[in-house]
């Protein structure tokens, strides 16, 4: 019994409807990071440089911001299924649009991450919507193991994508990858074809800013809310160095431009850390002091980030092979730590609200884990330009652990939170 408490807990997957959408997402996930890691490859084999790279950021987060807001207030109003249908749809367009300006070969930058800021728009409103319904197809003890099962789908994939794709792209060219990610989304589209109604409790009436304004009010009165948005933000923006990859593996691991093994090992390398993480999760449904979970998770984090800018930085005087093996090693470390902040994190604002604003607050949270990761893009290309790839990431990781411990001082009921046992 000890060790089977060890490995995930499987409850939700009893669950019919939450069984079919975590299946079709083992299929699209990979789709999904073909294009994650087909995207920046592509812009800087065309331009040869990181600051490009960096401006999937801006384009990113643009639209995360403007549409995760507004989709959360959508899913408080529309039927939830009808509004998954529609984004899903949504990005099967987008994805077919990558591969048709990569068939063309029409080499436009601007182009591409006009496609992305598009796709980001139609994921920004989808991402919210789907973590929204969770509440409604589980009992709230079973969330903290749901949302540990779908993070280790989505990160499986994540290592596939890049493993695949970085290995592909010299072979088959970016076109066929965003091909597939159009394919591999069908499936995903089949299983939420196939989930009930999921109307609205209380629907909060017009999607406009009022309601979106009213949403953001009630985070207002829940601070420890708050300070898990603000936690994730620290470790994202000055932790999160994946602009720098391409780079990285292309000068100081001897990789080509235009993909490679370092380049896909290290896109994988997080993802990779986070199935570990989620493969041994049992724990996490046993945790009681949830909020200081979450700190300690972060410092782990911001650790290992210093690590593997630590390692970069010694490529060139110790054999690359290895100090590549210990940069891999360290966003190892780095992913299994931010799968269980995430989860805790999740499970916290899903368990704590209404069902008349979990679609609004779903939406902030996006904007938080997804935007924050898309300012670092911006923040370390810029940053890297200055001081190098090594020191961007080391010390970015180094100030991860100094602003996450203040913070925990500053707001001390955020380490002293334990997660409620039923939903608001």
């Amino acid at each position: 019994m000890q060790i089977r408490g060890l490995f995930a807990d499987t409850t939700p997957l009893k669950n019919d409807h939450f069984r079919r959408l975590w299946t079709a997402n083992i299929i699209t996930v990979i789709g999904a990071q073909l294009t994650v890691v087909a995207v920046p490859a592509q812009i800087y084999a065309e331009t040869g440089s990181s600051a490009y790279v960096g401006l999937t950021g801006l384009f990113g987060l643009v639209p995360l911001i403007v549409f995760g807001l507004w989709g959360g207030a959508l899913a408080d109003v529309m039927d939830r299924r009808t509004l998954l249908i529609v984004t899903t749809l949504g990005l099967i367009g987008t994805s077919v649009g990558f591969w048709a300006q990569a068939a063309a070969g029409s080499g436009n930058v601007w182009l591409l991450l006009s496609l992305f800021a598009v796709q980001q728009a139609f994921f920004a409103i989808n991402q919210p919507t789907r973590s929204a319904i969770l509440p409604k197809l589980l009992a709230a003890r079973d969330l903290p193991a749901a949302n540990s099962l779908n993070m280790t789908v989505l990160q499986a994939g994540a290592i596939a994508g890049p493993l695949v794709g970085g290995a592909l792209i010299p072979v088959i060219g970016f076109s066929w990858l965003y091909l597939l990610d159009s394919f591999t989304l069908l499936a995903t589209l089949g299983a939420v074809v196939g989930l009930p109604k999921l109307p609205v409790e209380g629907a909060a009436g017009t999607p406009g800013l009022r309601a979106v304004l009213d949403g953001l009010g009630y985070l207002r009165g829940h601070p420890v809310l708050l300070m898990s948005f603000l936690v994730d933000l620290i470790a994202m923006i000055f932790g999160m160095p994946r602009a720098l990859f391409p780079e990285i593996a292309n000068l100081d691991f001897g990789g080509p431009s235009d993909g490679g093994i370092a380049f896909a090992l290290l896109f994988a390398a997080i993802p990779l850390g986070a199935v570990i993480g989620g493969v041994f999760s049992g724990w996490v449904s046993r945790v009681e002091r949830q909020g200081l979970a979450v700190i300690a998770c972060i410092v782990v984090w911001g650790l290992a980030i210093a690590g593997f800018g630590g390692a970069v930085s010694l490529a060139d005087t110790v054999a690359q092979t290895w100090m590549l093996a210990l940069a891999v090693f360290m966003l190892v470390v780095a992913g299994a730590a931010d799968m269980a902040s995430a989860a805790f994190r999740m499970s916290m604002l899903q368990a704590s609200a209404s069902d008349a604003v979990r679609g609004r607050l779903q939406g902030v949270f996006i904007v938080v884990v997804a935007g924050g990761p898309r300012i670092a893009d911006v923040a370390h290309g810029g940053a890297a330009a200055v001081v190098g790839t090594a020191a961007a990431a080391a010390g970015g990781g180094l100030l991860v652990v100094v602003l996450v411990i203040v913070a925990a001082f500053a707001v001390p009921t955020f380490v002293h939170y334990r997660l409620k046992p039923t939903a608001g």
